[in-house]
């Protein structure tokens, strides 16, 4: 079964959305003058929102399968930069993250996933 259309842009959306409030969230939350977790929430905010309109525009396989690795680099970046002890920067990217790479999981799944038999 192929996901709608609608269906699709709907999830793309979705990430979009996320995406920007990644790129944002340095201003809105208080923590542009952090440099490793600002510099990280505006690259893989730009790289999710640059990626999301892409697949808006011709939806490939391919760029779901970025914003799938670019939401669990954003989950996993505040430890592995180590700017965990900020709360509001932790939660930005693990929100922002987790929504991406669940979108794009599921737009990956719904579109492709064939069922093996019909009848």
């Amino acid at each position: 079964m192929k996901l709608a259309v609608s269906n699709r842009r709907a999830f793309d959306i979705v990430s979009l959305v996320a995406g920007l409030g990644l790129l944002f969230s340095p201003w809105y939350l208080g923590y542009a003058g952090q440099t490793a977790a600002a510099w990280t929430a505006w690259i893989t905010g730009v790289a999710i929102v640059v990626t999301a309109a892409a697949v808006l525009v011709a939806s490939h396989r391919v760029e779901e399968w970025i914003n799938l690795v670019l939401g669990v680099a954003a989950a996993i970046a505040p430890w592995a930069l180590g700017f965990a002890v900020l709360a509001s920067a932790t939660w930005a990217h693990v929100i922002a993250g987790l929504v991406v790479a669940a979108v794009a999981a599921g737009g990956l799944w719904f579109t492709h996933h064939r069922p093996l038999s019909t009848a």
